[in-house]
């Protein structure tokens, strides 16, 4: 579909999300020509374009560490053998984030909420996840992602991205299509507790008989009060959260959707038909929030490929690429907290 340019203006508004969006998973692939795409050149795009905070994550750099537990219920056994589907508790250690490298970003100036977890396994094994709160991916490839990082970038005399870059992006790549229909209807919500968090990349869950299912899952959150964020307000989501946390622990269903023959395992860019089946596999459990500079979940890298056995990768380009970008926006950071005065200490990099 040709983007005209007398819709520019709504295009950078989609641009810019979608920009952000794109930060949120941060990915990289080995192969792009002339350059080679490393894990170095993509963070140091993000850094560029949100600018440095030293300490803090070059992207989801605004965020509140908590922590819980997952309540397994022995649906999703038959399915994989990972310890965490059956009947049992398993303790949990997460962190809630806006998308984007600036710590002191409106939370109200993009409409994504982040979920990441890590849970960890009565047998010493981990699985690590981070989830986004939209439904779709705005491209499939490493070199897409990196062409949008760079048709996004900030003009240094706006301050915004250049609507007609964005305009040649978007109209090089029909793929944005699903998540530009989402985009234009998005808005900031006033809750971490009330989003549904999405995994977009699919993986396999693996029985014990070794049969693979390709699964895509969602933790769905069981608060029902959702709403717009109230406006002047840029700092109202740890504030909400704490307020709910005080009265009562937070709960999230945790929904396993199976593909069928033909669904697009490989390309979160596409959107799986609604009809498909799930198993609710057991219930998150959020009881308690930290400060992001010395919670639980400062030094853990929310790496999507770290999983335990009966759960595996799919094939998706953007999932290896984004564990090497986590890993060397980690590096950046540690190496900066080193050199931070006193003692603070922010959390990780990327994820």
């Amino acid at each position: 579909m040709k983007i005209r340019f007398r819709h520019a203006a709504r295009g950078a508004l989609i641009g810019g999300l979608a920009s952000v969006t794109v930060a949120a998973f941060g990915y990289v692939g080995g192969w792009l020509a002339p350059r080679r795409l490393t894990p170095q050149r993509l963070v140091d795009t993000l850094q560029d374009n949100a600018g440095l905070h030293p300490g803090y994550r070059r992207n989801h750099a605004k965020g509140v560490c908590v922590a819980g537990w997952f309540e397994g219920n022995g649906e999703a056994s038959a399915y994989s053998t990972a310890a965490v589907f059956g009947r049992s508790r398993t303790p949990v250690v997460g962190r809630f984030a806006i998308p984007g490298g600036n710590p002191y970003a409106p939370d109200g100036s993009v409409p994504i909420r982040s979920m990441a977890l890590r849970f960890n396994l009565p047998d010493g094994e981990q699985w690590r996840t981070g989830m986004n709160a939209m439904p779709v991916f705005p491209v499939s490839t490493p070199q897409a992602f990196y062409e949008q990082m760079m048709a996004g970038r900030p003009d240094p005399a706006t301050g915004k991205p250049d609507p007609a870059k964005l305009a040649a992006f978007f109209a090089a790549h029909p793929e944005t299509a699903a998540f530009r229909a989402w985009a234009r209807q998005a808005k900031p919500s006033a809750s971490y507790v009330t989003e549904r968090y999405d995994s977009i990349n699919a993986f396999y869950l693996v029985d014990a008989q070794e049969q693979r299912r390709a699964v895509r899952w969602a933790m769905v959150p069981q608060a029902t009060d959702g709403g717009p964020g109230p406006a002047g307000d840029a700092d109202y989501l740890a504030r909400d959260l704490e307020q709910r946390l005080g009265r009562a622990p937070q709960r999230w269903t945790l929904r396993i959707t199976f593909a069928v023959p033909g669904d697009p395992v490989d390309d979160a860019a596409r959107i799986w038909p609604a009809g498909r089946r799930t198993v609710d596999a057991g219930t998150l459990v959020i009881d308690r929030m930290q400060p992001q500079d010395s919670g639980s979940c400062r030094d853990v890298n929310y790496d999507p490929t770290v999983l335990p056995t009966g759960i595996a990768p799919s094939a998706d380009p953007l999932l290896a690429a984004r564990s090497a970008a986590y890993a060397d926006s980690y590096l950046r950071r540690t190496a900066e907290e080193a050199h931070l005065p006193g003692t603070a200490r922010a959390t990780e990099a990327t994820r």
